[in-house]
């Protein structure tokens, strides 16, 4: 067992998370029971998934789960793709949500390869 709270790709994707939801709380009213419940879910399964992982006892559990946090943050990527094509969201807001969560992605692929081996 591990304490996630120790780790920087927890604290990240918490904050993260945070950001996911201030932005989409911003979001036209047709989509506030669609699109952003749907990020907001994908938003909170990346920490959540690190997580319970972590609070697993071998390394083929926590792997596992590091694995659904990374499938959450390529959905997160494709809804953030969408808000933006959209409109729902403006570049410099985009560049910056795609910049942080392709650096998420490659810290937990980073963390899954180094507790693979």
């Amino acid at each position: 067992m591990r304490d996630f709270r120790d780790l920087q790709i927890w604290k990240r994707s918490i904050f993260f998370a945070g950001s996911i939801y201030r932005i989409t709380s911003a979001f036209p009213a047709k989509e506030r029971f669609a699109l952003a419940v749907q990020m907001n879910k994908a938003a909170v399964s990346i920490p959540s998934n690190i997580a319970e992982g972590c609070g697993r006892r071998t390394k083929p559990d926590l792997i596992q789960f590091l694995h659904i946090a990374v499938g959450s943050s390529f959905e997160l990527e494709t809804q953030i793709e969408i808000c933006f094509l959209n409109n729902y969201i403006d570049i410099d807001i985009y560049n910056s949500l795609i910049q942080e969560i392709q650096e998420l992605q490659k810290m937990i692929n980073g963390f899954i390869k180094h507790h693979s081996e």
